[in-house]
């Protein structure tokens, strides 16, 4: 394996002109999608484990949700066309020469993501306001058997990339904790109108930070329309006493600003989700795998939630590029940022890749830190063969 440690060309995000960070949080479509993948891959990884002792080939990354349709009004409201939910992919259904032993993999779609859905979505009834469905197969016979191949050191799933960076921006820091903080157990019992699904847009442009926040507000726990705007500003204070807290440059919150009270418009949904009423999802256009929608940073369109754990490198190069950016930070506070790429081959060994590019961005001295730097990124990589551990164990967090 051939490490490169290269200088980064250009100034450091937090030093440009301007900065776009979004993040969707847990109760947007797309984001219910990204979870609704990689649950069904951690069900199904237990239940492989369990009954036969590794996890067997799955990529269930393909997941699609279809607005239903809703009449809220402040005080109560109904879904009157329930949500669509369909996961789809491909999973080894039936293990054993005789082909006797049957997996119950409908069974953890429909059960366990109503289950969770429960859970993160209290206001949603799961048996009357979603209809979870699925259309799961077996995989191809090639990818199968690539899978199948090597136990300790599985071969690459696909030809992909991975790709991180480090440290978080105050802005893009911002933007991740202000869902956070809204999506907060403790902010939910003390503003129960806040729903689930809500989205942060921030924009830095030179000194100046601002938010645009969109969300959900759930109309059975709202009385009137003074109450609504009562919820806006406390949502609107919460946010500015965070940002204070992570930068002095000054910053300004709107939130809802699509309502028209006059016209009796208002963000009002039963659920806590916009899914009730129109607004569709899918697996892989929401948050990368470190929780941020960043374009003034490299990314990659890999839908990491779904795929499975063992070989897939677009997801396993994802969380692996990411530790290696964040232990050198730690290492090395002086630099500014940090970048890491790895690309695998499909069917070389996933400690094998084809190239590891590390992109190193301040006034560092290369040469005296790279052989540190390459030792950090070939550890990592040598962890890989036990990487699916921590899925199973829902150590990292994908969306």
């Amino acid at each position: 394996m051939k490490i490169e440690v290269t200088r980064g060309d250009g100034l450091p995000v937090a030093k440009r002109k301007v900065e776009i960070v979004e993040r969707k949080g847990k109760g947007h479509p797309d984001t219910l999608c990204d979870k609704a993948a990689e649950e069904l891959s951690v069900r199904l990884s237990e239940y492989y484990l369990e009954t036969f002792g590794r996890v067997q080939h799955h990529n269930v990354d393909k997941v699609l949700l279809v607005g239903g349709q809703s009449n809220a009004r402040f005080g109560g409201g109904d879904v009157i066309e329930p949500i669509y939910l369909l996961l789809s992919g491909r999973a080894v259904d039936v293990v054993g020469k005789d082909y006797s032993r049957q997996v119950p993999v409908g069974k953890f779609a429909v059960e366990h993501t109503r289950e969770w859905l429960s859970e993160d979505l209290p206001h949603l009834d799961v048996n009357s306001d979603i209809i979870i469905d699925y259309k799961i197969r077996a995989g191809s016979t090639d990818l199968v058997g690539n899978f199948d191949a090597e136990v300790e050191v599985p071969r690459a799933n696909d030809t992909s990339f991975g790709v991180a960076y480090a440290p978080l921006s105050p802005t893009e820091q911002i933007v991740l904790e202000s869902e956070q903080l809204l999506n907060d157990p403790a902010t939910k019992r003390k503003w129960p109108q806040i729903g689930e699904d809500i989205k942060v847009m921030g924009t830095r442009v030179g000194d100046h930070i601002h938010l645009q926040v969109a969300t959900a507000i759930i109309s059975t726990e709202t009385r009137d329309a003074d109450e609504y705007a009562n919820v806006m500003d406390a949502i609107r204070n919460m946010l500015l006493d965070l940002a204070a807290k992570k930068t002095d440059i000054p910053v300004e919150v709107d939130v809802n600003t699509a309502d028209d009270p006059e016209q009796g418009l208002f963000y009002l949904t039963v659920t806590g989700t916009s899914a009730e009423h129109g607004d569709d999802g899918q697996v892989g256009r929401g948050n990368r795998a470190n929780g941020l929608i960043t374009p003034y940073r490299p990314m990659t369109l890999e839908a990491a939630a779904g795929k499975n754990p063992v070989s897939h490198v677009g997801k396993t190069y994802n969380v692996a590029a990411r530790e290696i950016v964040t232990r050198i930070t730690k290492e090395y506070p002086d630099i500014e940022q940090v970048y890491c790429y790895i690309v695998s081959q499909i069917g070389a060994p996933i400690t094998e890749p084809k190239a590891l590019n590390i992109e190193v961005f301040g006034n560092v001295d290369l040469n005296a830190v790279r052989s540190s730097i390459e030792s950090i990124a070939a550890e990592v990589v040598e962890t890989l063969p036990h990487v699916w551990k921590g899925f199973v164990k829902r150590e990292y967090q994908l969306w």
